[in-house]
Order: structure tokens, then sequence, then C-alpha cells
């Protein structure tokens, strides 16, 4: 088997595992957190919207956010995870990777993959499975039944 790393990861929490047999428990290597991901709304904005003048007449309004505040703290996130699993590939930490999320937040971690780091990606499972306990996830991420 490939040096396979495996990713389990939600917007707020992440885990990397070392996958060395199909069979055998897998070691976690690290768990990474983004605690802004789970903040309120209204303590990711600080500010009230801006405001700005209508194009017709005098009245003025506020502006509309463009990007809701817990997706764009999921973002950074997802970029966070893929530049450290593009410097592990660099540095041959792995060979093969398998990516496991929920749809949204796996779909943002794919966008912020370079090309190669994306050629390693040998499997994707699109469920959030990261508080779920290391044979749930092997089971998951190895296609064990």
């Amino acid at each position: 088997m490939k040096k396979t790393w495996v990713v389990a990861a939600e917007s707020s929490r992440a885990r990397i595992f070392m996958a060395e047999s199909r069979v055998k428990p897998m070691q976690e290597l690290e768990g990474l957190a983004h605690p802004m991901s789970r903040a309120k709304v209204l303590d990711i904005n600080s500010d009230d919207a801006g405001k700005t003048f209508d194009r017709m007449g005098q009245g003025m309004h506020d502006m509309e956010k463009e990007v809701d505040p817990k997706k764009h703290e999921a973002d950074l996130f997802a970029k966070e995870i893929a530049d450290k699993l593009q410097k592990a590939r660099a540095a041959s930490e792995f060979e093969a990777l398998v990516l496991i999320a929920a749809p949204e937040f796996l779909g943002m971690l794919r966008k912020h993959l370079d090309p190669n780091t994306l050629k390693s990606v040998e499997r994707t499972v699109s469920k959030n499975l990261v508080r779920e306990d290391e044979e749930q996830i092997r089971k998951a991420a190895l296609e064990l039944e």
C-alpha cells in the first residue's frame, strides 16, 4: 500500500491520519482547529455594513454583504488545510491522499489544492466523519466493509 494520508475535515476541525495498511488502525498525525468557523456571525462581523447613496435620489442604504462570514471562515480554513497538504506532498510525506468532508467543504478544499496535490487524491468521500472514531474513518477511506 502507498504511503497514504487520510484527511477528515469540516469547516472548523480537521484530522490527519497515516494509513499503513487497510486493516491496521491508522495513526493520527495531527488535529487542526479553526474556532472562528464556529463563532457567531455577530462575533465575526464587528461592524455594520457600509452605507451608499441610491443611484436615483438622495436616499442612503446599507450595502449588502457579498460573502456569508461563516462561509468565508470555512474557506480560510480549507485554504489552511490545502497549504499544509501541499507542503507535506512537496516533502514526500505521503504518496496518496484520501479526503473526507461534507460536500460543500470538500469542494472548498479541492478548490485550494494545487494541481500536483490534486493528482495525489485517490479517493474522496462526501460525508462529515471528522467526529467519528478512527475505525469508522478508516472504513470510509479505504472502502472496508
